[in-house]
């Protein structure tokens, strides 16, 4: 069960964490880092990375010798 808590968790880090860095495309075309923030902070996508790493987060410290 846990192990599959942090797959999951595994799961949605990468997810979100190949989004962000395919949306890093768009900055060659002339998009300042300031609208490239903007435009992956309304991307629901892009809110894997964070929530994967609290999930992983929270098996890796709930159960520290289980995994």
């Amino acid at each position: 069960m846990l192990l599959t808590f942090f797959m999951i968790g595994f799961g949605l880090a990468v997810s979100g964490g190949v989004s962000i860095i395919a949306y890093m495309n768009f900055l060659p075309v002339g998009v300042s880092w300031a609208d490239y923030i903007i435009f992956i902070a309304g991307r629901p996508e892009c809110y894997f990375l964070p929530i994967g790493v609290l999930v992983m987060s929270i098996a890796l410290f709930r159960y520290p010798n289980n995994l």
